[in-house]
């Protein structure tokens, strides 16, 4: 399947595939490529670029992932000589297999949809943080992906103060800003549940997420579920729309990238550009005087 050039037509040329990816983020230094350091992106490239034969192989993902953060559900698309296809695409995802090191897996590779963009098309990203309260510590077996909380934590509470902050606003207050980046969000699900003994998961799901926000948010639930602050401060914080220094970005290793959601195929094109639109918040309604 012709991807399209920057102008919108057809490259003949090339095929774009659909690369769907777990991994365990503890040996990476994050998702994007990195002079002098092992990362997700520059180790799939590689073994992408040696099976399918070609000079360089270069991937667009979805999320981009911190170091130490894990992913079972990250998507990525690569466009690549169609030729290269032909010869080898029934057997790229065995080949990379065989060459990829054991904390990285491609799960699916296909020729991807017309309109498809891994980075711009997706509706959602589902993202899964794991804290274990337990007085003894995190479980050995699974220290790399579960945070330990020295403080008992409440899960009603928890709930309580996530309820407040999901919709569309502006996460300034839970994000690292980047110049020309917009920090307006759609936070359509946070919400945690026990899954069993002091173990407690986090669903976080949005739209999209800006830098640390993920782990900004587990951060502040943290502090309301232990005791420490009320149950409405995170939204006060989200009100506020500056850092606060006392919003604590949690350790990497117990988030997760566990679902990218995509449209039906029809509509990939259109939400893509939807997404590269640049949001903001409608502006509030003028106050009216007090009086006749």
């Amino acid at each position: 399947m012709p991807t399209e050039d920057a102008a919108g037509g057809a490259g003949p040329e090339t095929v774009r595939i659909r690369l769907d990816i777990a991994y365990d983020g503890s040996g990476f230094s994050g998702w994007a490529v990195q002079p002098g350091r092992r990362t997700v992106q520059g180790v799939l490239q590689d073994a992408l670029a040696r099976v399918l034969r070609v000079p360089e192989a270069q991937l667009t993902v979805a999320g981009r992932t911190d170091a130490g953060v894990h992913a079972r559900g990250q998507a990525a698309h690569a466009d690549v000589a169609a030729a290269a296809w032909a010869a080898e695409g029934e057997r790229v995802l065995r080949r990379l297999a065989g060459v990829l090191p054991p904390d990285v897996r491609v799960t699916a590779v296909r020729p991807a949809p017309d309109g498809f963009d891994a980075r711009f098309s997706p509706l959602y990203r589902r993202y899964v943080y794991r804290v274990d309260d337990t007085p003894s510590g995190v479980d050995p077996l699974r220290r790399h992906d579960v945070l330990w909380h020295k403080r008992p934590l409440d899960a009603d509470r928890m709930n309580r103060a996530a309820a407040l902050l999901v919709g569309e606003h502006d996460f300034a207050a839970f994000c690292k800003r980047r110049e020309g980046a917009t920090t307006v969000r759609e936070l359509q699900r946070l919400e945690w549940v026990r899954e069993g003994g002091h173990r407690y998961a986090a669903t976080v799901q949005a739209d999209a997420f800006c830098h640390n926000m993920v782990r900004a948010l587990i951060g502040a639930m943290l502090a309301v579920g232990d005791g420490r602050r009320p149950v409405e401060w995170p939204a006060e914080v989200l009100a506020a729309a500056v850092r606060d220094p006392a919003v604590h970005v949690v350790a990497p290793h117990g988030l997760s990238l566990e679902e990218v959601a995509y449209p039906p195929d029809t509509d990939l094109a259109a939400r893509a550009r939807l997404t590269r639109r640049v949001r903001t918040l409608p502006a509030p309604e003028p106050r009216q005087p007090f009086g006749p």
